[in-house]
């Protein structure tokens, strides 16, 4: 495992030991009916929990915060029809929101690799959306280690949606370990935050009242979801970052 970004082990201090917390919260509909209502009552519990997050030097840069919500299919539908990608039926695609380096050659490679292993899953890549941020409501370390956001989505189209979950965590825990193992000099910077066909989670090194701000998608009044699961995060004798905010 890389520890890179991180002191040496000196002392009571030891890089293996960074982990994720502290607190959480959710928002649901019993009845399973989505709305954007949920989503911002989601958020506004995560405001709520800002006690149970952090900052740190940068007042402006949080420990970290997110969230976890449905996947809003005719949200989405739009947003990539803009864009020229047309998306299937709800359910019958996954979505993997994925930060790369921001260097161009990196992002490339990382991209490539994303894309030769999706394809040795027998799986078929329908393409990618970004993800549309607005840094300037950002932290200045937020900003400094800001990776570039962006949306992988791959098609279902033979197996039934329990067996596409299950291919889709495959070919998760498959890239984490290329890229890990890869000498793509940015390959620190990589991580996948969620990869399924049922939910979608949007996190940073935030505060909880930046979320909003920051992710345009989740001030769309079209975003909507039946439950919500925030995350406020206080990195307790660690170190924040992008990849361990929000760790669901």
């Amino acid at each position: 495992m890389s520890f890179a970004g991180f002191p040496k082990k000196s002392g009571l201090y030891d890089p293996r030991h960074e982990r994720d917390s502290c607190g959480i919260g959710f928002v649901a509909d019993i009845k399973g009916r989505k709305s954007h209502d949920i989503v911002r009552k989601g958020l506004l519990v995560l405001e709520n929990l800002a006690h149970r997050g952090a900052v740190g030097c940068d007042p402006c840069t949080g420990d970290g915060a997110g969230i976890l919500i449905q996947i809003p299919h005719e949200f989405l539908k739009q947003a990539c029809r803009e864009t020229g990608l047309k998306l299937p039926g709800p359910a019958e695609y996954g979505v993997g929101m994925v930060f790369l380096p921001n260097h161009p050659e990196g992002r490339r490679s990382c991209e490539q690799l994303m894309e030769k292993l999706i394809a040795e899953e027998g799986q078929r890549l329908l393409g990618w959306r970004d993800v549309p941020v607005k840094p300037n409501h950002l932290g200045e370390l937020a900003r400094k280690s800001m990776p570039s956001i962006r949306q992988v989505i791959i098609a279902r189209d033979i197996l039934n949606e329990a067996q596409f979950e299950r291919k889709l965590y495959v070919i998760r825990k498959r890239i984490e370990n290329a890229v890990r193992n890869s000498a793509i000099q940015e390959r620190d910077d990589f991580y996948i935050a969620s990869f399924s066909s049922r939910t979608i989670v949007y996190k940073g090194l935030l505060l909880p009242e930046q979320m909003p701000l920051f992710y345009q998608d989740l001030a769309d009044e079209n975003v909507v979801s039946a439950l919500a699961l925030i995350h406020s995060r206080f990195s307790t004798n660690t170190f924040p970052s992008w990849e361990r905010s929000h760790p669901y």
